[in-house]
């Protein structure tokens, strides 16, 4: 297989991944050549290497740690022990009038911050926290969109050592309590509204019901956004931003906290019960954002980076984590495709973004809407495309080089929540080829494994980890004995990190994901990812998007593909046997679904990402437990009681 991006010398010698090789060379006289030696470092020397990256990268240790690494487990290891240090400290660093953030809405609204005028916000934000009250260990919840306020306020929370929680505004009431409900914040953070597709979303109704589902709160803050002066006469103890903020020439307060003090908990995606309160600490999420904004993704100061995210996925925890190296970082706020869908590209232009990441399926979007951004806009700073949510379609490999630039280096990324980072990402001194991501991340031992254990090459298996590394989390949330945690990750193999995944390791050392292992198909006892369908159903004109499921049939397994057309288009018998024929062309027989039906929305999270278990539930007349997780639940009623699934 050729490659479609190979780095010029240039790019190899001038990245920071050969400046950190160069580096440990000259500390530890190993004979490292390339990514492959680094990486196998990395795992053989897996305390060294942190170690490594803590001082290549000046982390200040307020404490210094007696050790890089005690107690190797999983789970129970101790990285960093006795430590102390502050994940916002080094956000916070830079102090000059170099532009720190630059925010866009879909409604045109523009706005700068400078690093100087950063810090000052988050000082002034700060004496508002500690008017409240708010100290060490308090919890400060946000329902917010992807703007400013939401940084500043989280920075001057952490600085503290409060620990800090987001999700989206447009999560339902149910969602928003079944995550904050369970953490007992003392302060919330919310606007008045919010703009998506060229409407003006209100808030206000939900606050005063978030309000009084949550006992523990003390203090409402809110943003106005959508109105410049919001009534907020409703609310209990609420103020706005402008009231709270307070302004002073007192610089921000940094308390030094445990290497594992709780920075951030998150959520997983909830479709299968209450969510779970993933909690990730100072240190780990610090070095790991490091290590891969810095040298995976190469992130310079003089960056402009840019990820389509909200508040409420970790991609935009990992896109803060760019002031730590100094970057420039733009924030959008608003449908991706309005006013039309090139939006995201004439703002990569503008802002002339070096670093662009989004999901595989608005890549997937853009190519099905004919955007050509290579003969329609100058993308002449962009350097890397970054990609995740779901394994990016090797159709958009071939889409991005042939439309968006030739010229660039595409980045699939595959991690998650849970590890508030990745497995698997991006190298700016390795090749890209189509269908796979480009690397194992340095100091994670991942390997794709049989149902034994044992690891495979070239062959499909389950994601694990098999060693310790520092952004595992910290626990869950309400779980004194661990058993949430053991149960979630540790119950399938002992010791070993179970992601979920399912995918294969290459022979360049790549990774190609296939999907979500609790999603894999079975029928007849072969075991198929459900991205090996997609790739091939995408391929078709005349479908938007897909999602197969497993529908338990005459003591089997048969697959059953609902498909999403385009505007106008009717799934007729010579549609399905085009989509058949392109399946099984290029996969096998087994990959060729049993039924092809027709629906006009596929259920997907808040993130973006499509719900197979949900619909795998509903055509089986299952409940689905927790349907507030899902942005358009309404769509699961296209799927129950389909007389074709009956035959």
């Amino acid at each position: 297989m050729s490659a479609l991006w190979i780095p010029d010398q240039n790019t190899i010698t001038s990245s920071n991944l050969q400046a950190f090789i160069n580096r440990v060379k000259e500390v530890t006289g190993l004979p490292l050549e390339d990514y492959s030696d680094l990486y196998q470092w990395s795992i053989e020397e897996r305390p060294a290497f942190w170690q490594r990256l803590a001082e290549f990268y000046r982390v200040q240790f307020h404490t210094q740690p007696s050790a890089p690494l005690i107690n190797d487990s999983m789970p129970g290891a101790q990285w960093f022990p006795d430590s102390t240090l502050n994940y916002a400290e080094h956000l916070l660093q830079q102090r000059d009038n170099k532009t720190a953030l630059v925010f866009q809405g879909e409604n045109g609204r523009r706005r700068t911050l400078s690093y100087r005028e950063l810090y000052q916000s988050v000082a002034a934000a700060q004496q508002g926290l500690i008017a409240a009250g708010i100290k060490k260990g308090d919890r400060i919840a946000a329902f917010m969109p992807n703007c400013p306020e939401t940084i500043i306020l989280m920075l001057a929370a952490t600085a503290l050592g409060a620990i800090w929680s987001s999700c989206s505004p447009d999560f339902g009431i149910q969602g928003v309590l079944d995550r904050f409900g369970q953490i007992e914040p003392r302060l919330l953070l919310t606007v008045d509204g919010y703009f998506y597709g060229g409407k003006t979303i209100d808030c206000m109704a939900k606050t005063p019901q978030i309000q009084q589902n949550i006992p523990s709160l003390e203090t409402t803050v809110v943003v106005p956004f959508a109105n410049p002066e919001p009534d907020i006469v409703q609310l209990n103890n609420a103020v706005l931003w402008t009231d709270f903020c307070q302004p002073s020439n007192e610089s921000v307060s940094i308390v030094p906290v445990e290497f594992n003090h709780p920075l951030f908990i998150m959520y997983s995606s909830g479709t299968t019960g209450i969510p779970k309160c993933i909690v990730h600490g100072h240190g780990g999420t610090l070095l790991q954002h490091l290590k891969e904004l810095g040298l995976h993704t190469d992130l310079k100061a003089q960056d402009t980076i840019f990820y389509f995210t909200t508040c409420g996925w970790m991609m935009w925890n990992w896109l803060v984590s760019s002031l730590a190296l100094g970057a420039t970082v733009v924030l959008y706020d608003g449908s991706p495709f309005y006013p039309e869908p090139a939006t995201l590209m004439d703002m990569a232009e503008a802002e002339k973004v070096s670093i662009f990441g989004t999901s595989a399926k608005y890549i997937a979007a853009l190519q099905k809407a004919g955007v050509k951004p290579a003969s329609s806009h100058n993308l002449q700073h962009l350097k890397a495309i970054l990609s995740t949510g779901s394994p990016l379609l090797h159709e958009s490999y071939d889409y991005v080089f042939q439309e968006v630039k030739a010229d660039v280096r595409l980045s699939s990324i595959s991690g998650g929540t849970d590890i508030i980072s990745c497995f698997a990402l991006g190298c700016p001194i390795l090749p890209v080829y189509r269908g796979e991501l480009q690397c194992r991340g340095l100091g994670m031992d991942v390997h794709f494994v049989d149902t034994t254990g044992s690891p495979l090459t070239e062959a499909k298996g389950e994601l694990v980890c098999q060693s310790s590394f520092p952004s595992m989390p910290v626990g869950f949330w309400n779980d004194p004995d661990g058993s949430k945690y053991h149960n979630a990750y540790f119950n399938e193999f002992a010791g070993i990190w179970a992601h979920g995944d399912y995918g294969e390791l290459t022979r360049h050392g790549g990774v190609i994901i296939h999907g979500r292992a609790d999603a894999v198909l079975n029928p007849g006892g072969v075991r198929i990812g459900t991205a090996e369908i997609y790739r091939q159903v995408e391929k078709v004109e005349e479908v938007l998007e897909s999602i197969a499921v497993g529908q338990e049939w005459e003591d089997d397994t048969r697959i059953v593909l609902f498909v999403q057309l385009r505007d106008g288009v009717t799934l007729d018998d010579q549609l399905i046997r085009k989509i058949i024929q392109t399946i099984r062309s290029n996969t096998t027989p087994r990959h060729v679904p049993a039924k092809v039906l027709q629906v006009t929305d596929i259920p997907r999270t808040i993130s973006g990402k499509i719900v197979e278990l949900a619909v795998r539930e509903v055509i089986h007349n299952r409940p689905v437990k927790n349907t507030d997780a899902l942005a358009n639940p309404d769509a699961l009623d296209q799927f129950r009681h389909r007389q074709e699934l009956f035959s």
